[in-house]
């Protein structure tokens, strides 16, 4: 691994101090790095991927297989240990169950949706994405209360019109959430994979303007969300648990259903409630950015009063009760609508 860090710094004409001022790190931990004396930390791994621009998952790799390396190679039974590690691996990570048996049902129904669609891609075209697409801006903003209709909506973003009576944060909304889309979308066709970057990029766009000093920057002050029992974690804990949420993802991401990670990073982000404002609309986002990144479809939550209330509701269970499935399940029947909306139209 150190060849591969030394190899990718030089061949993008960085140094190692401006590697390290980067990753907020001293010069000599890069040394350390790049002569094998020293291994990164996980995040640390995933700063150096995104800088170097790096395949995440070979350096993954590389940098666990120099991690158990250093733990057994100075053992004679090394050989016979790894072995067995290997056999125990088998049954390490066993599949996903849930006490909703509904949810192992709704996953396989929405599997084989996804294989019709699979088989008509070559009907869709952007005119239909584009619409969807407003129709999501539209609903994920009308969650948070905003009143634009679908059509002032349109007017808004496409046409660049100004709707009498209606407030200009409200404008701000609709505009920057459709912002927020294509930047979505320019970081699935450049496949990138989720980080803190990512993540801080979409909420700076979702709140431009409307709280420029909050935008793209983790809260500094407590909050209490509206109407849940839930209290998010005190400021200065934020930026730990934003840091293990990126690790549970690189870990999780390539094992769970995209259905399941996808509402799990949803789920896990509002709690952590990590903005002053934004968080339900980023969360949205970056669930959807999974699923477009796995063949998928937007998975479109309304923002009527009975949709909203079922999404809060189960949300709340999550977070007071530590019980995913409710929000698991949700998130899966609202993909099988959205998918089963999709074909209809391309059929």
């Amino acid at each position: 691994m150190k060849e591969v860090i030394q190899k990718a710094r030089k061949s993008k004409g960085m140094r190692s101090r401006e590697l390290a001022n980067l990753l907020g790190v001293d010069q000599s931990l890069i040394s350390k790095f790049e002569n094998g004396k020293r291994l990164p930390t996980e995040s640390q791994l995933v700063q150096i991927s995104n800088i170097l621009s790096i395949n995440r998952d070979d350096l993954m790799k590389a940098w666990l297989m120099e991690k158990v390396l250093s733990e057994v190679k100075q053992y004679a039974f090394a050989d016979e240990v790894l072995s067995m590690v290997q056999e125990e691996l088998a049954s390490y990570y066993p599949k996903r169950k849930f006490e909703d048996l509904s949810i192992e049902k709704t996953l396989g129904e929405i599997d084989e949706l996804k294989r019709q669609l699979d088989q008509i891609r070559e009907f869709e075209n952007h005119r239909i994405t584009e619409a969807l697409e407003l129709e999501y801006t539209f609903e994920s903003n009308r969650i948070e209360g905003n009143t634009l209709t679908l059509r002032e909506t349109d007017l808004v973003i496409n046409k660049g019109l100004t709707v009498s009576g209606k407030s200009m944060r409200e404008h701000l909304e609709a505009i920057n959430h459709g912002d927020a889309i294509h930047y979505v979308k320019e970081l699935i066709s450049k496949e990138s994979v989720l980080t803190k970057k990512e993540v801080l990029s979409i909420h700076n766009l979702i709140l431009r303007g409307i709280i420029p000093e909050e935008a793209g920057r983790y809260r500094r002050i407590q909050v209490m969300i509206q109407g849940s029992g839930h209290v998010p974690p005190a400021p200065y804990l934020v930026e730990k648990q934003m840091e293990d949420y990126f690790i549970w993802y690189e870990r999780n991401r390539l094992s769970l259903h995209p259905i399941v990670l996808a509402a799990e990073m949803h789920e896990r982000l509002v709690t952590i409630h990590p903005f002053i404002d934004g968080n339900g609309r980023t969360s949205r986002l970056i669930m959807n950015m999974i699923l477009l990144q796995n063949g998928f479809v937007i998975a479109n939550i309304k923002g009527d009063n009975t949709s909203r209330y079922s999404y809060y509701e189960a949300l709340d269970e999550v977070q007071t009760s530590g019980n995913k499935d409710a929000f698991i399940r949700f998130i899966a029947e609202v993909e099988k609508q959205s998918l089963e909306r999709y074909l209809s139209i391309l059929k």
